[in-house]
């Protein structure tokens, strides 16, 4: 980041910080009436993904862009489980559903905790992740600790 971006990036956070805004046009229109006139969705859409920002649901129960709680590997399952909507498995498979944008964001949490967890590895999507247990997890056991991880149905 140069000198230049710093205001940008300050204000960018900062209005999202506000969990107001449910599309990329109203960050642009927002950020150009703060007198960045030069923005445009392209450039919304690649520091959305640089801060990792996400849609979640705010306050009011509006899908919102904000930014996660910490950058990089969360350490606490409690900042993420609103993210989460729905966990399920097929006996082969542990499936959580999330809300759009923050499926990556708990994978890489869930590959934190690894094999000693009983997890072997996650794929995630945009909304989606696939948990495949260890060899020596039942999906049963390894499916209770996730509903426990997220407080779901707990």
């Amino acid at each position: 980041m140069n000198d230049k971006q710093e205001p940008l990036v300050k204000v960018f956070k900062a209005l999202l910080k506000e969990e107001r805004f449910s599309s990329q046009a109203e960050i642009v229109t927002a950020l150009q009436e703060a007198g960045f006139d030069n923005i445009n969705q392209s450039k919304v859409s690649r520091m959305l993904s640089k801060f990792g920002a996400v849609r979640t649901r705010n306050a009011k129960m509006e899908m919102v862009y904000c930014l996660p709680i910490e950058l990089g590997v969360p350490t606490s399952s409690s900042q993420l489980k609103n993210l989460v909507l729905d966990v399920g498995h097929n006996n082969a498979l542990i499936v959580i559903h999330t809300s759009p944008g923050a499926a990556q964001l708990i994978a890489r949490m869930l590959d934190s905790l690894g094999k000693a967890e009983g997890i072997l590895g996650t794929i995630a999507g945009d909304d989606t992740i696939f948990i495949t247990p260890t060899h020596d997890t039942p999906v049963a056991t390894l499916y209770k600790s996730v509903l426990v991880l997220f407080e779901q149905y707990v």
